[in-house]
């Protein structure tokens, strides 16, 4: 199948973990998906259980945090998983045919979003050989204040470093000896407006900023797609969100 996009797109991607299309979705896109957003969120979430929408106060709907599956609850995001530009990219950057794991909508509420520690998808992943991909797309204007995504370039060609417990909901896991000095002269980071699409690798390093602003959220969508090759080890896959999910529900109890 012919490619829509460049051929040097994935030699960008292996050099350095990660590529930058900014404009993947135009105006018009990102105005669709914010008003099925609001009407999901108005209509559909408040009867979700914690391990799909949860939130930095449990009981204040305006803290939402993250919406997993998506595209289980509307048509407009099970087409842009499915089939899509999405997809098609993921196929071109992984060399590979694609499955579709997840699609996810992110915020950070204001002045209490908190930090997204630094991490390496695939730790959570679980896949052998490591071959996925993990998409970010900006819904409004993001910057050093609101919570930018920042990348260590480069860091997927070292493997996977060693995680722990983060106490930070929806990140259970971080990397514990993220700060080296090569870690920091090679990170980078990505102001980014409404339709701008940032997509990393499994093993690529990345962390995000708190939202420091008292007045702005911090909206974006995430995809998740493995390679074909890639294979889950579906025992400890289902072990750990199971133990994830035990967690998010007693940290919605507490926060009541």
């Amino acid at each position: 199948m012919h490619s829509t996009f460049p051929a040097t797109l994935r030699a960008d991607f292996l050099r350095d973990g990660f590529v930058f299309l900014p404009g993947f979705l135009s105006p018009d896109e990102v105005a669709v998906v914010n008003d099925h957003l609001q009407m999901l969120i108005r209509e559909r979430v408040p009867a979700m259980p914690p391990e799909v929408a949860f939130y930095e106060k449990a009981d204040d709907p305006s803290t939402l945090k993250q919406i997993q599956s998506l595209y289980n609850h509307d048509p407009l995001f099970h087409e842009m998983m499915v089939g899509s530009r999405f997809e098609e990219l993921a196929s071109v950057l992984l060399d590979d045919a694609v499955v579709g794991k997840n699609m996810q909508y992110f915020n950070k509420p204001p002045h209490i979003g908190q930090p997204t520690p630094a991490h390496q998808d695939g730790y959570y992943f679980m896949l052998d050989p490591n071959e996925a991909v993990t998409m970010w797309v900006a819904l409004e204007p993001v910057d050093e204040e609101n919570g930018c995504v920042r990348y260590v370039r480069g860091s997927r060609r070292r493997g996977l470093r060693p995680h722990g417990r983060t106490g930070v909901l929806g990140f259970s896991q971080g990397m514990t000896d993220f700060g080296t000095p090569e870690d920091l002269a090679n990170e980078v980071y990505f102001p980014t407006q409404p339709g701008d699409l940032l997509v990393h690798h499994s093993l690529t390093i990345h962390r995000a900023d708190g939202n420091a602003s008292p007045t702005r959220t911090r909206k974006a969508l995430g995809f998740i797609y493995y390679a074909k090759r890639a294979k889950e080890d579906t025992a400890r896959k289902q072990a750990y969100q199971q133990k994830l999910a035990e967690e998010l529900r007693t940290n919605a109890i507490l926060n009541r």
